[in-house]
């Protein structure tokens, strides 16, 4: 059995504007405070250590009514701008052809991970689409992971890989004990991963090896 596992945001589609809007719409209406730019927010979401509150909201810890709100009014923008990176769509279809069987592993919450990949067309592609509340524990934790490969009945001698664009992603798949590809093509343009793919459709060449 080959399983490809993906992250979604950053890997899979692009989602950085509408999750932009909706951290500038919290600001706005619970903080008065002025706009961040896309390019702060995705940095600061893929950054290894952070205190994201503090970087959008201005508080030291991530309030309820911030939290709530976000998901309110992301819940209809997730999908006004979210589309696929180039070379995603026909990555997918090649490794169905190779019998690759694919899920995905996000710390999106699960209906927000079903509505954006549905608006891109690619929802029926996945075995498994599992968010983080779906687990106790989101990644880097290997809870996502394991979950997808006791659902697929894992044996070690299946081959097995994580594609994702943060140390996050690389550190489940350690932890899960199967192997783990950065990719550069989303929010991340540079890793010092020892396994980096620098375009999608560099998954199929490691599922032909």
């Amino acid at each position: 059995m080959k399983i490809a596992i993906f992250d979604m945001d950053g890997t899979l589609l692009n989602s950085s504007k509408d999750i932009t809007i909706s951290v500038n719409e919290v600001r706005r209406k619970n903080h008065k405070l002025s706009e961040l730019s896309e390019d702060f927010v995705i940095k600061a979401i893929n950054k290894d250590k952070r205190n994201l509150a503090k970087l959008f909201y201005e508080t030291e810890v991530y309030e309820s009514r911030d939290r709530l709100y976000f998901e309110q009014h992301y819940a209809s923008q997730c999908i006004q701008n979210v589309h696929l990176y180039e070379g995603v769509q026909e990555t997918l279809e090649s490794l169905r052809e190779h019998r690759v069987r694919m899920s995905v592993a996000t710390n999106a919450p699960t209906q927000f991970a079903r509505l954006m990949l549905e608006k891109c067309a690619v929802f029926e592609n996945f075995d498994f689409v599992i968010g983080a509340d779906r687990v106790k524990k989101a990644k880097p934790d290997r809870e996502m992971l394991v979950h997808i490969l006791r659902g697929y009945g894992y044996l070690r001698g299946n081959k097995a890989l994580m594609i994702g664009d943060n140390s996050k992603d690389m550190q489940a798949a350690e932890h899960a004990g199967i192997d783990a590809g950065f990719a550069t093509w989303g929010f991340s343009p540079e890793s010092s991963h020892p396994k980096v793919f620098t375009r999608p459709q560099d998954i199929i060449s490691y599922f032909k090896d």
